[in-house]
């Protein structure tokens, strides 16, 4: 035993290796990548990250851009909406009485005559399908990196999404 209560025959431990690059395989178990490999797959993952970044930046600006041009088309056409106190005021807006469309045929007549409220719908309905859009570039870019299993159970999430809108109908 030496001073510091090790045993002299230890052997010293092995020297770190330089950290594995993994990857993922096509049957979703992870593999090792060469170098040249590893920098293609950052490569493609940042492509994928600025793409979905860009899915959904421009979603939302797009929302918010046609929400305020219909807020000012609204205000334009019926000022009356403006004050807040009053006999007719921004609450006769949100009462039930009020006309809105109410399917997609009566939101493209109003957008045709160019009403406020159709074109508030029609930003709400970006904003709503956003997200969607998003998945949908989760499966692009599952099918680019070649993850097929994950480029499934999105689809998967996709298709239940997009379903839904359908079943929702009620």
């Amino acid at each position: 035993m030496t001073e510091s209560g090790r045993s002299s025959d230890a052997s010293p431990s092995p020297p770190a290796e330089a950290p594995v690059r993994e990857g993922v395989a096509g049957s979703g178990r992870r593999r090792q990548l060469s170098p040249e490999q590893a920098a293609r797959m950052e490569e493609k993952i940042r492509r994928v990250e600025l793409a979905i970044s860009l899915v959904l930046r421009v979603g939302v600006l797009s929302s918010v851009a046609v929400i305020a041009v219909g807020l000012g088309l609204m205000f334009a056409h019926h000022s009356a909406y403006l004050p807040i106190r009053g006999h007719f005021s921004y609450r006769e807006l949100t009462s039930t009485t009020t006309r809105f469309p109410h399917s997609f045929a009566s939101l493209g007549r109003s957008i045709a005559r160019g009403e406020g409220q159709g074109i508030v719908l029609l930003g709400v309905l970006i904003l709503i399908l956003t997200p969607v859009l998003r998945v949908a570039v989760g499966v692009i870019s599952f099918l680019y990196e070649e993850d097929l299993p994950m480029a499934a159970v999105t689809l998967y999430v996709f298709v239940v999404l997009v379903g839904s809108f359908f079943l929702a109908r009620a």
